[in-house]
């Protein structure tokens, strides 16, 4: 883990959507704590501090430390919900996390070296098939992202996440399902209509030989 993400919260003992909107209109973000055994929080976060922080893909997958009332809270982002069309955050949901107790959550795919890759210089197309895979680990554990190699990929071919190292003490929860569940992330494929025109060239070339 190579940084923890601080937010400042305070307790919030109203309830309700006209709660929450007075909350919006002073430009704080309604969330709730919950998790570990211990009763849900109700907070308030200052809107500009959340948006500050969200730019930055590893607030969705790092551990998160919200100081409610003196006491810091370690978490995880869980769920955010954003208004449909204004860059406004409306509300969000932390897990509580503890040292000893495994997360399953979900950690972002980073693709690597398709400049390198000879099937893409061809002319294939790359296509991601998913953005972020599930993964159980310990806090300590959780990485910012997970790596997906795709240098040697070839045409006609996938990725599934058995492809894929996992960082040390992280696994995946989809494999811990079965194989029936080694999910494909990223293939190549013939660009559209390759196929077509080599028909129509080979065609041609048995036409003037004739």
């Amino acid at each position: 883990m190579s940084a923890i993400y601080t937010l400042d919260a305070e307790v919030r003992t109203d309830s309700g959507k006209g709660a929450s909107r007075r909350l919006r209109h002073a430009n704080k973000v309604p969330a709730i704590i919950y998790g570990e055994g211990k009763d849900p929080v109700a907070v308030a976060i200052e809107h500009k501090h959340v948006m500050k922080a969200q730019e930055n893909e590893g607030f969705y997958s790092h551990l998160l430390t919200v100081n409610v009332g003196g006491e810091a809270v370690e978490c995880i982002l869980k769920d955010m919900q954003r208004h449909p069309f204004k860059p406004t955050v409306m509300h969000m949901d932390f897990m509580r996390v503890d040292a000893s107790h495994k997360l399953h959550t979900t950690a972002p795919l980073h693709f690597i070296n398709e400049d390198s890759n000879a099937a893409i210089k061809a002319g294939g197309v790359l296509t991601r098939l998913a953005n972020d895979i599930d993964i159980i680990c310990l806090p300590k554990d959780l990485p910012a992202f997970i790596e997906v190699d795709v240098a040697g990929l070839e045409v006609g071919h996938s990725l599934h996440i058995s492809d894929v190292t996992l960082p040390t003490g992280v696994a995946s929860a989809e494999l811990a399902k079965g194989e029936a569940h080694d999910q494909a992330l990223v293939n190549i494929s013939v660009p559209r209509g390759a196929s077509a025109d080599e028909d129509e060239e080979a065609g041609e070339e048995e036409a003037a030989a004739e």
